[in-house]
């Protein structure tokens, strides 16, 4: 139960799944998401407010970026 509540507040945070599986003694990142990608219900949060935020103003991204 530790280990579970720990990786789901390491990836809440937003640390990289590869960099969770090296402090997990995993042998791949594979491993990790397969044990652990349901702790990820906001996964591709990110890249679809990068989209959306592209869509709606094209021109504010492409400065800023």
């Amino acid at each position: 139960m530790l280990r579970h509540t720990y990786v789901s507040v390491i990836l809440e945070a937003g640390e990289s799944v590869v960099t969770l599986a090296r402090w997990l003694g995993h042998s791949s990142p594979t491993i990790t998401l397969d044990y652990y990608a349901h702790f990820m219900p906001e996964a591709g949060g990110k890249g679809r407010g990068a989209i959306d935020a592209l869509l709606d103003h094209p021109a504010a991204v492409a400065t800023t970026a």
